[in-house]
């Protein structure tokens, strides 16, 4: 996992792969609080970015998961989210195995149990054996998100 301020991206000492340097430009660029929830593809269907607005739950309510197919970079743009983390590892218990349609695989908790804070401007790179553990409520409060996750085809970087 990576972790940076799209405020820092000119002099961030990351060299990370062209169509990952794209995204975060992509998101540097645009100003989320007016777009919509939706899809909007980047290139093609090998990176989208997906803009969605909720509100944060309790962080045990959250569900650990991974990606095999993509390489999520999760961006707030309103808000403050708790996000827990750990790499992958045969400690973790599956609670829902890999599901290759929805590229996704769930766990019961985080082994060992690591999180971070990200506020506006702030994003996550996460590849696939970083279990993450998105939409948790900074100290237990739930509050509204405006999020931008992007999905980046793992066979493209």
């Amino acid at each position: 996992m990576f972790i940076g301020s799209i405020d820092a991206l000119e002099e961030s000492r990351v060299n990370y792969p062209p169509l990952i340097q794209k995204a975060l430009r992509y998101l540097r660029d645009h100003d989320f609080t007016q777009i919509k929830d939706g899809s909007y593809p980047i290139d093609g269907d090998k990176c989208v970015a997906k803009v969605q607005r909720y509100t944060t739950r309790p962080h045990l309510d959250c569900r650990p998961e991974t990606h095999q197919k993509f390489v999520d970079i999760q961006y707030v743009v309103v808000g403050e989210e708790y996000m827990g983390w750990c790499p992958f590892s045969p400690d973790l218990q599956v609670t829902a195995p890999y599901n290759a349609d929805q590229d996704v695989a769930f766990y019961a908790s985080l082994v060992p149990d690591s999180n971070i804070v990200l506020s506006p401007g702030r994003f996550a790179v996460l590849y696939p054996e970083d279990v993450h553990r998105p939409q948790g409520a900074v100290d237990n409060v739930p509050g509204p998100v405006t999020k931008v996750v992007v999905k980046v085809a793992v066979d493209s970087l």
